[in-house]
């Protein structure tokens, strides 16, 4: 999985380059989401705008490590979904756990 990761001062942003989440990157894709928990900057922007397509289980795990964040005292919203993925997310009934915003 590729991302680009941007740190400012009080918030890091992940940008997801692979247009395709799928299954098999959900371990590793919450493995690394989770370790910036463990940082002084807790505060994460998740950027899908690259994100074309995304598995159910891909999905899921994005909202366990948000839920992980909150329970934290931390901060993790996803931005830029684009149309197709915010498409399946409503569809799946995960869309409006998620905390999102249109962007960055």
């Amino acid at each position: 999985m590729q991302v680009k990761i941007d740190t400012k001062e009080k918030f890091h942003v992940i940008t997801i380059l692979d247009p395709i989440l799928s299954a098999n990157m959900t371990a590793e894709l919450e493995n690394s989401l989770s370790l910036y928990l463990q940082n002084g900057v807790k505060n994460v922007i998740l950027n899908l705008e690259q994100v074309t397509s995304m598995d159910l289980s891909t999905a899921e795990s994005i909202i366990k490590v948000q839920q992980a964040y909150y329970e934290h005292s931390a901060s993790f919203v996803i931005c830029a979904i684009q149309p197709l993925v915010e498409e399946f997310l409503d569809q799946e009934q995960l869309l409006e756990i998620m905390s999102a915003t249109p962007t960055e």
